[in-house]
């Protein structure tokens, strides 16, 4: 009986009850204006007949405005009122141009930042990407800084702990996903322990993610353990699409010397202290040096952001008395993607790395739910003689999105591409590696709703050791991973293959 209370009283069902009394409220005043059905009607086809020509030309990307334009042709009378509501991104000019200032003026306050010709010297081809990440998401390029490739959950959780241990200054915490259990508790300990020194403790946590992992009002629980907490875009029981926009970050920044980032919430299928859809594969990447200081910014940016504060920046650089300049051995360039501007960074610079890519390109990704432009550079790519290859999950998280993931098989197979399912269960890494010299490691997906609403954040790299560690990594997860023919993909069930179909017309929508 106490569990079955428990859970109608669950945060997440008297959310769902909320909204869907507000949709049988909408059919119900829908269906009372039948009464008046030929004004009704009129206004509805007018309606979405502007939502259309709204969506048509608009700057979307073509494949979100098919799947839109599809429902509102086939449903008038309801398709461009839910398009008002859910269609699009709700977060207003003032909100966009706050984190605009916001950004900018953190990001002029930098540690030693280089300009990307330094890179020429070496690439000219490297230099033009690390110049379109400087110029598109204010982040700059870094040397003095080393590297350390993370091929699991495990190994980080070691690495972020011992970091954690020496953290004198602050700790801040940024992260999609949070959920109590071994990982967490003891990462909480560390925090609670450093924030009792006198160690400015910060965390923020995204409120969807968080949803069914952490305890409602949890943010107060940090704060009595005197944790500082923001929670990103509480959510509401209303009608909106403003849940479209989370916070995917994964980021730890320690005294602005210590950085982590990469595929890894902090939950304890990440370090497969519990078995979630079989074995959890996931990546990170451990800085340490100058490029933290983008890390930092991309924190203090969310925070600033959430808290309406404005901090003096300087009172967060590395102390340089305990923390010497490093050498380094490469090139290093953290950077962050907002749905509040009209560029799709994460997606650029992957698109930069397949189009500049001479012999091979190895991806890493939970999800293949890709447009027409992705779509045409791994296929331009592979059909140039570049070896393109992409691992998936075997064992699907969300089976629908899994359904979409291998709908794309065929046409990518089709063209030389090679495909590849992880068999021990779910791979959750987002990495690219190139021709042994550039490469991301970071939070970005590939799909619509992590290239286009999210926050995401990732490193790009540029001849450092770590991505060799990368490429060898990647190629140890081949042998585990069982190669995708066109001929399994042609022998799927005719009814699975239109089944496939519909989803992917829709997947913007996912």
């Amino acid at each position: 009986m106490k569990k079955i209370l428990s859970l109608l009283t669950h945060r997440v069902v008297i959310v769902a009850l909320c909204i869907l009394v507000q949709l049988i409220v909408l059919v119900g005043m829908v269906l009372w204006f039948n009464d008046y059905f030929v004004y009704f009607y009129s206004f509805c086809l007018l309606l979405s007949g502007v939502s259309v020509m709204g969506i048509l030309s608009g700057k979307s990307n073509p494949v979100y405005k098919l799947a839109w334009t599809i429902p509102i042709l086939i449903f008038p009378i309801f398709g461009g009122l839910f398009y008002l509501m859910f269609g699009h991104n709700r977060e207003s000019r003032r909100e966009r141009g706050k984190m605009a200032r916001i950004t900018r003026r953190l990001q002029e306050v930098e540690a030693s930042p280089l300009p990307p010709e330094r890179l020429g010297r070496e690439s000219r081809q490297a230099s033009a990407q690390s110049r379109y990440i400087s110029e598109a998401s204010w982040c700059p390029l870094f040397q003095g800084t080393e590297t350390e490739y993370l091929p699991s959950g495990e190994v980080a959780f070691e690495r972020m702990k011992a970091g954690l241990e020496g953290a004198e200054r602050y700790i801040f915490l940024e992260y999609f996903i949070i959920q109590e259990g071994v990982m967490w508790d003891s990462i909480l300990e560390i925090l609670v322990r450093k924030a009792r020194a006198g160690v400015d403790v910060r965390v923020i946590y995204d409120d969807i993610g968080c949803m069914f992992t952490l305890p409602y009002g949890y943010r107060k629980t940090l704060e009595e353990m005197g944790i500082h907490c923001c929670v990103f875009s509480p959510f509401v029981p209303v009608l909106s699409s403003r849940f479209n926009n989370r916070d995917h970050r994964k980021i730890t920044v320690i005294d602005g010397y210590v950085g982590f980032t990469g595929g890894i919430n902090l939950a304890d299928e990440y370090i497969n202290a519990i078995e979630k859809h079989g074995h959890w594969k996931d990546t990170a990447v451990m800085l340490k040096g100058e490029a933290v200081w983008s890390l930092t910014v991309m924190f203090l940016s969310m925070w600033d952001f959430l808290r309406n504060e404005q901090e003096e920046l300087e009172a967060f650089f590395p102390d340089p008395l305990r923390y010497p300049a490093l050498e380094g051995d490469g090139f290093v360039q953290p950077f962050c993607d907002s749905p509040m501007d009209e560029e799709a960074v994460g997606e650029n610079i992957y698109l930069n790395l397949i189009n500049r890519a001479e012999r091979y390109v190895y991806i890493n990704t939970p999800y293949l739910i890709i447009d027409n432009e992705m779509v045409t550079a791994l296929c331009l790519a592979a059909k140039s003689g570049v070896d393109v290859r992409i691992v998936t999950p075997y064992v699907a998280d969300k089976w629908y999105v899994h359904a979409v993931t291998r709908s794309y098989y065929a046409q990518l197979i089709e063209s030389g591409i090679k495909i590849y399912e992880y068999t021990p269960g779910f791979l959750h890494a987002k990495s690219f590696v190139v021709d042994d010299y550039c490469g991301v490691v970071g939070t970005v997906n590939l799909d619509y709703r992590s290239l286009y609403h999210h926050f995401e954040c990732g490193v790009w790299m540029c001849g450092t050791s770590s991505l060799t560690a990368l490429r060898d990594d990647y190629l140890e997860t081949l042998e585990v991973c069982r190669p995708i023919t066109l001929e399994a993909c042609r022998s799927v069930a005719w009814y699975r293959r239109i089944g496939r179909s519909l989803l992917k017309i829709f997947a913007p929508l996912m």
